[in-house]
């Protein structure tokens, strides 16, 4: 007696449907799925490299000039974002505190305020996710320090929240955004605007951008 799947559905074992020749669909659907994936890989690596090569480079100059300041100064650099945002804010921290290190050179302090975890959720849970970035500026930051914060969208409300504290405790401040920039580029000093309606590029492009920035500083 034939064997029966108890839940036959689109997503049933292929071991419970009729065995094809060996070789005789796999071959085709291979092919198909690698050149369906090429079309789209070699679209999102194109629409990437365009947006990079017609960035405004004066921004990203501006930026390199205030951290260089703020090492010299030894003026805190405050790094911030949500999600992926929170990611790249932890890596270009980790490039600033450990990368750019030369003991003939004052160090950067660069302190990542999405990576404390048990501070965050504390602020989270007792005052509100709006506040989890704008209450550590208010305790740490100093007038002349530097507050940088990455939000694709530019509307998040915690990133807001606390570049307006930023402008109340008289921080220097800087937004990395995309779209058409959102709310955060009217509140920060220098906006790094991505024109870009994807997310995925908006990130790629923060990230390369952080990085340039970051090698100029290790070359000056």
């Amino acid at each position: 007696m034939p064997i029966r799947c108890s839940t036959p559905s689109n997503a049933c074992c292929q071991s419970c449907k009729p065995q094809a020749r060996r070789g005789e669909h796999s071959r085709s659907a291979a092919i198909v799925h690698k050149e369906g994936t090429m079309t789209t890989i070699d679209t999102y690596l194109t629409n990437g490299a365009q947006i990079l090569s017609t960035l405004p480079r004066q921004p990203l100059e501006h930026v390199a000039a205030i951290l260089r300041q703020a090492r010299h100064e030894g003026r805190r650099i405050f790094i911030f974002g949500n999600g992926g945002s929170a990611a790249t804010a932890a890596h270009f921290t980790v490039d600033l505190l450990k990368g750019t290190r030369d003991e003939a050179k004052p160090h950067f302090k660069a302190i990542c305020l999405n990576d404390n975890i048990p501070t965050l959720t504390a602020l989270a849970n007792d005052i509100g996710y709006d506040a989890v970035f704008s209450e550590p500026l208010a305790s740490l930051a100093e007038p002349g320090d530097v507050a940088i914060a990455i939000s694709g969208s530019g509307n998040s409300t915690n990133v807001l929240r606390a570049m307006v504290t930023a402008r109340e405790h008289r921080l220097v401040s800087i937004g990395l955004t995309g779209f058409s920039g959102g709310r955060l580029k009217d509140l920060v000093d220098v906006a790094i605007i991505v024109p870009s309606t994807s997310m995925q590029l908006i990130e790629d492009a923060h990230l390369a951008i952080l990085h340039a920035i970051f090698v100029d500083l290790c070359t000056s």
